[in-house]
């Protein structure tokens, strides 16, 4: 297909002639080099350059590609992952895929059969003497040749030696019906024999037109390639004999690439066709006039009398309304039959939602040439029936919290910004002019009305506590304290020659100073000086020393809680996250610091909740340790990356996390075992990429954000859905 507006006209010294495809991560042009020599060039999409997770991936299928060599793969020619966009050139292949073939021309017959799975085995063979597992066989990833197949896109394969494959964008590691039964179970753990399961599946495809576990919805061909054996009706023998080897549940059991080596080349030039089984289905293929098998139809058969099980057993399989990614897909879940206690809503415990509450997704972009005031985080604050959400593609909006209407926007500027918070009928925002002055409003919550403004610091955030509203004076010299009205209720100097920020710590005020850097820099970050400030004076007392770095997490058991760096030396590699070694416990009222050593370093953002101290890394590992005496309860390895700060439901015994595609997780706070988790948003706004995700509860009701888009789902049942009332 021609370059469509916004294409590049080249890329890496290739000028690009066509588009050849597009795909989740990027698009896919025909090049060609100075010298005449045509390349197909894979570039990343715009959307995702900037994603430091997405180049890493990237990376990753430069490399295994590099690795792999032989006459049935295209090899690399040139790549820079590291450009602005990256982009990787590999030989050009003319022909069309194993899926085009097929579909135009119909199913292959025996000499084409034969060709097709000795070129598969011996590239296979290439790929798997380096250590890689291509893991997505499947026909849109083979290109057929003049000269044989050659298998393509390297996007999710795992080397050996590289074991952090993640999932992004709600995107599925792999295509339902072509995947092994270990690949859906535990993805991380899949061996070369799991690409021997979608060889075989690849060979029947071929030989019938329909794959071994075609059926209406990935969650039914997960299902039947988990528990069903694989139809196999109208494949010819002895090709059908083979298929049935490498289609084996069990992984060890499969035949090796030498032996289907020697199995394939003794295949006939003309296949013989099996007649359908006595048991089959009658919709199932039957042979053509040339005694070829003719084209299945995907979801009849023995995949229709699988979804009338499903039906009949109702709840069991259905799993409450659980996004069927999410259920067939998620390392480490059980087996849909095992699923039935989702719909019965986590522990079997009622679920209390908000009056009127259904499921909802409310798109909040507002377009703006304005850049977006800057706090760092995107989120919402709620007051029970309310959401008061601000975030970078749009102003800070209430959203009714049981349907997901905006109620009203203020503002002319979008927010990457949480509102402060919510008490008695105020909502408090910030407020930016043209000449950079910050300021904090109160906000009335029916009405929109603006009761009052103040000036602020630009350099730190305003804080609530106990309805008084914390701010730094916009010179940063002191503290004040606002009461609902506006009215001043007290400042307090900070001391002299020291950088200072605010902090709400057990519901107290309190400030962490450190000396400048040598530049003057206002943004030091230690040693601190830990101040504790009085709630009703704002006088000072000086509590305790704190190591630079530190970070402060709240209170548990009276004390306050800090987490102590391992290193404070500054690191401006992309993707360093800072090891913590030691959790600091501070008594408000003597200032003794206890330090407990941790046995490992958490990385990663930290929340302390009930007494939990939770570790979330970019990687999407989650660790959690005891706040009381540092003690790692559980740590795991999620495979959801970029996840938000946790919320706990208590009453279910399980934290909640988003991505910032809009991808729901849910794990047992008690031992890190994963509950289930959601399909990625489709469409969360162009601002996901950069933008904070956020998590919170209204009753038992999950709300959350990612990129410019709200939406809520029940714990028992995550699937979000746009609003019939709502907008966007």
């Amino acid at each position: 297909m021609p370059l469509s507006t916004g294409d590049p006209e080249s890329m890496g010294g290739y000028v690009l002639l066509d588009r050849l495809g597009s795909g989740g991560m990027g698009v896919v042009y025909l090049g060609r080099s100075a010298s005449g020599r045509q390349v197909a060039v894979k570039v990343v999409h715009e959307m995702y350059a900037q994603d430091e997770e997405f180049r890493t991936r990237f990376r990753q299928e430069v490399a295994a590609a590099r690795r792999v060599s032989g006459a049935f793969t295209a090899p690399v020619v040139d790549a820079d992952p590291d450009a602005e966009r990256p982009w990787m050139a590999t030989l050009y292949v003319p022909g069309r895929t194993l899926s085009q073939v097929v579909r135009k021309d119909g199913p292959l017959r025996g000499r084409q059969l034969r060709t097709l799975g000795l070129g598969l085995v011996e590239a296979l063979r290439d790929i798997h003497q380096v250590g890689v597992v291509h893991r997505d066989l499947k026909p849109a990833n083979i290109l057929m040749a003049e000269d044989g197949p050659r298998v393509i896109d390297f996007g999710i394969s795992r080397a050996a030696d590289n074991q952090t494959l993640t999932l992004t964008l709600g995107r599925l590691l792999g295509t339902p019906p072509f995947m092994s039964p270990e690949q859906l179970r535990s993805p991380r753990e899949v061996t070369a024999a799991s690409d021997v399961f979608s060889l075989g599946s690849l060979l029947v495809y071929a030989a019938r037109g329909a794959g071994p576990f075609d059926a209406d919805s990935p969650y039914l061909s997960g299902y039947q390639v988990m528990n069903e054996p694989p139809t196999l009706d109208g494949v010819p023998e002895p090709l059908r004999g083979i298929a049935e080897r490498c289609l084996d549940k069990d992984p060890d059991v499969r035949p090796g690439l030498a032996e289907l080596h020697r199995l394939l080349r003794a295949l006939p030039d003309v296949a013989v066709v099996v007649p359908p089984s006595a048991g089959a289905s009658p919709e199932a293929p039957s042979a053509g006039e040339d005694g070829a098998p003719a084209p299945a139809t995907p979801g009849t058969g023995r995949g229709r009398r699988v979804r009338r099980v499903l039906i009949g057993v109702g709840a069991a399989l259905a799993v409450g309304g659980l996004s069927i990614a999410a259920t067939v897909l998620a390392p480490g879940s059980k087996a849909p039959s095992d699923a039935s206690t989702a719909s019965a809503g986590p522990r079997s415990r009622p679920v209390a939602l908000p009056e009127r509450w259904r499921p909802w997704r409310t798109a909040l972009r507002y377009k703006s040439q304005e850049p977006p005031l800057d706090y760092g985080g995107s989120g919402c604050v709620s007051d029970g029936p309310a959401l008061y959400c601000g975030g970078s593609g749009f102003t800070v909006a209430k959203v009714d919290v049981a349907t997901g209407r905006v109620l009203w926007r203020t503002g002319t500027r979008p927010q990457r910004a949480r509102p402060i918070g919510v008490r008695d009928g105020l909502v408090y925002v910030y407020e930016e002019s043209t000449d950079q002055r910050r300021r904090v409003v109160a906000l009335d919550t029916d009405t929109n009305k603006r009761r009052w403004a103040r000036e602020i610091s630009v350099s730190d955030p305003a804080h609530l506590f106990r309805g008084t509203l914390l701010t730094l004076s916009p010179r940063h010299t002191r503290f004040r304290a606002y009461g609902r009205s506006g009215r001043l209720l007290w400042q307090s100097p900070t001391p002299g020659g020291k950088v200072c920020y605010g902090k709400v710590l057990g519901g107290a005020p309190y400030s962490m100073c450190s000396p400048p850097e040598a530049d003057g820099d206002p943004t030091a970050e230690g040693p601190y000086t830990l101040l504790r400030l009085d709630p009703s004076r704002g006088t000072r007392r000086e509590l305790a020393s704190l190591p630079r770095k530190t970070l402060s997490l709240g209170a548990a058991d009276g004390r306050l809680l800090f987490l102590a760096p391992r290193t404070a030396k500054e690191v401006y590699e992309a993707g360093y996250e800072r090891p913590y070694d030691a959790l600091l416990k501070v008594d408000p009222r003597t200032g003794e610091v206890r330090r407990t050593a941790l046995k490992r370093p958490l990385r990663g953002s930290a929340t302390l909740l009930s007494g939990v101290v939770y570790s979330a890394q970019a990687n999407g590992t989650v660790t959690a340790i005891s706040a009381d005496n540092g003690r790692q309860l559980w740590q795991r390895a999620t495979d959801t990356e970029s996840l938000s700060a946790p919320v706990e439901s208590r009453k279910y015994g399980q934290v909640y996390f988003a991505n910032r595609f809009g991808r729901l997780l849910a794990l047992d706070r008690d031992t890190g075992a994963e509950k289930w988790r959601t399909a990625a948003l489709g469409d969360p706004g162009f601002r996901a990429g950069d933008t904070t995700p956020s998590v919170l509860l209204a009753k038992d009701a999950i709300v959350a954000m990612a990129g410019d888009t709200a939406f809520s789902v029940r714990p028992d049942r995550p699937t979000a859905r746009r609003s019939p009332s709502a907008p966007g």
